[in-house]
């Protein structure tokens, strides 16, 4: 009886040690775990940037032009005839009729109006007409432009220098430049931050978080709408390591 309770002991002091050792492996080996998860709780965040000038690919051009008369069937006569010469100015400059639209004349009856001076307008009747230009040949587009005065010269009269009538340049092939424009916004980025790890003499470790900001297509300068200004930011969040 005695030999048996001594060996109930002793499996008991086995199984004692057994797991203290068993505990305190454990618990080195969940130290050495946070010690490494605290390593890498380590990390700088950087920016990369990629920008690149791009002809515009497409031209808005709305051209404006004013009538005005006493007499609005005459109105309207003058509005059909000055459009008629602004078409065929742009049709026998090498334009499609298809790149060439008109909208309806907004015109203005003075003596309707709530609020009156009480001058009395030289013209009963004034309107505006718009004929737009819509096109891929921007430079073909550009030097009518300049060639726009001969009309001038027909009598007729353009409403330049106001908002209505600014030619607008796009550039719609964003999705042919966005990767390369991505690698390389990417790869600036990695650059700072390794630059980072060395002056602070740490190791650079994996990507923890990333992030791209948005697409921006803007005008380069206010004498050159037609060249255009694509600028994209990437941001990188590092792990760092000892």
């Amino acid at each position: 009886m005695t030999k048996m309770m001594d060996g109930t002991r002793l499996s008991a002091l086995i199984l004692g040690v057994a797991m203290i050792a068993g505990l305190a492996s454990l618990g080195y080996l969940l130290g050495n775990a946070l010690i490494q998860f605290k390593e890498y709780e380590r990390s700088v965040n950087v920016k990369g940037l990629s920008e690149r000038e791009y002809p515009a690919d497409v031209v808005i051009w709305p051209i404006v032009f004013a009538e005005a008369s006493n007499d609005l069937e005459q109105l309207y006569n003058s509005i059909e005839d000055s459009t008629g010469k602004i078409r065929q100015f742009l049709l026998d400059s090498g334009l499609e009729a298809s790149e060439v639209s008109v909208s309806l004349p907004a015109i203005t009856d003075k003596s309707a109006r709530e609020y009156d001076s009480g001058t009395r307008a030289e013209f009963r009747f004034t309107a505006n007409q718009t004929v737009t230009i819509y096109s891929s040949r921007v430079d073909q587009v550009r030097s009518l432009m300049a060639s726009l005065s001969e009309l001038g010269k027909q009598g007729i009269v353009f409403t330049g220098g106001n908002y209505q009538s600014r030619p607008e340049f796009l550039f719609t092939r964003l999705n042919e430049v966005k990767p390369e424009m991505i690698e390389e916004a990417t790869r600036e980025a990695r650059q700072v931050a390794e630059k980072f790890a060395e002056d602070s003499q740490s190791e650079l470790g994996k990507i923890k978080r990333a992030s791209q900001g948005q697409f921006s297509i803007t005008p380069r300068d206010t004498n050159n709408p037609h060249i255009m200004k694509v600028r994209v930011v990437s941001t990188i969040e590092y792990y760092l390591s000892d």
